[in-house]
């Protein structure tokens, strides 16, 4: 294979899991003026000034933050909603997360089948496996916990290629080839099922992914998709592998109040299964977000992102 690897990646983004198990620096712990300022949707500049850098610790950073401290326990889901996504418009714009043009989603387990080709994983209460998001970032916020599990992972996929090109650069390079993603149904028009772009990529100097494997093992249901081969089978078995040790993962529980985001760009994102409270089920608030000042995409990433212009791009659109 031809292919030049890229180099070994370095700075903020390649981090590992078990560094940060133990630092706080990644945690915004509101103080009571800033607790007034958000319930009350009136930024002063000292926190416009913090919301600036937590920003740029999505884009060129550690690639995550979690925000904790917000008391929101006595407001309505609706009022919850309202805050977060006043919140989140101050880092991007939102982006649908489906074909119903949702801006504002609810992760809930509703009995969904995770096997069923149609479905959307965070649906159900099966783990989800490391992934990405069709957007620059994604935003999380607690409104009520699981009675046991559902704990947020974070992975480096700087951390996870270095790792491979250490282990098997054959193997890596493979992964900078197109492969087929599902669309699980939610098809733009003129578009087949299923998207073609490479799990890594390599663009104006930065090592971008795109990945979920459930997503990519079900696009076979497609007549045109391309085979899966053995090599690529093999590829993403490694690169899945890296991703699960737990020396390298950052696991996070949230809380009630607790906002979380992360960078689809640099990191990539999993849940653990979990189990319901009965009749209080778990439930997170999501925001899709494209955020200006990010960085380049290529244009293969116009097939699931409609558009690669930055501040522009992401989500789903079928209409």
């Amino acid at each position: 294979m031809s292919f030049e690897l890229p180099p070994k990646q370095s700075g903020p983004s390649a981090w590992m899991g078990s560094d940060l198990a133990d630092d706080d620096s990644w945690v915004w712990q509101l103080t009571e003026s800033e607790i007034r300022s958000v319930l009350g949707r009136r930024m002063d500049s000292a926190v416009l000034e913090k919301v600036q850098g937590l920003r740029s610790e999505l884009i060129d950073g550690r690639g995550f933050r979690l925000i904790r401290g917000l008391p929101v326990a006595d407001l309505s889901v609706d009022e919850v909603g309202a805050l977060f996504s006043w919140f989140g418009s101050l880092i991007g714009s939102t982006r649908s997360q489906n074909a119903a043009g949702d801006l504002l989603g609810h992760v809930r387990n509703v009995g969904a089948d995770a096997d069923d080709p149609t479905a959307r994983i965070y649906q159900t209460d099966r783990r989800q496996t490391f992934h990405t998001d069709s957007c620059d970032v994604v935003g999380l916020m607690c409104v009520e916990t699981a009675e046991s599990g559902g704990d947020s992972l974070l992975v480096s996929a700087a951390t996870i290629y270095n790792r491979m090109l250490e282990t098997n650069p054959e193997l890596t390079a493979v992964l900078f080839q197109p492969v087929a993603t599902d669309r699980r149904g939610e098809v733009p028009p003129g578009e087949r099922g299923f998207f073609t772009i490479p799990v890594l990529n390599w663009f104006e100097q930065k090592l971008t992914v795109l990945y979920q494997r459930q997503y990519i093992e079900s696009a076979s249901r497609f007549r045109y998709a391309p085979v899966l081969t053995d090599e690529v089978i093999a590829a993403l078995d490694l690169f899945d592998s890296i991703a699960n040790d737990p020396q390298i993962y950052l696991p996070m529980t949230l809380e009630v109040g607790d906002m979380q985001f992360v960078h689809n760009h640099s990191l990539l994102h999993d849940r653990t299964g979990f189990i319901d409270k009965p009749g209080s089920p778990r439930h997170l608030l999501r925001l899709w977000l494209t955020v200006p000042g990010d960085r380049a995409l290529p244009e293969v990433f116009a097939q699931r992102y409609g558009s690669v212009e930055v501040g522009n791009r992401g989500g789903i659109h079928v209409g």
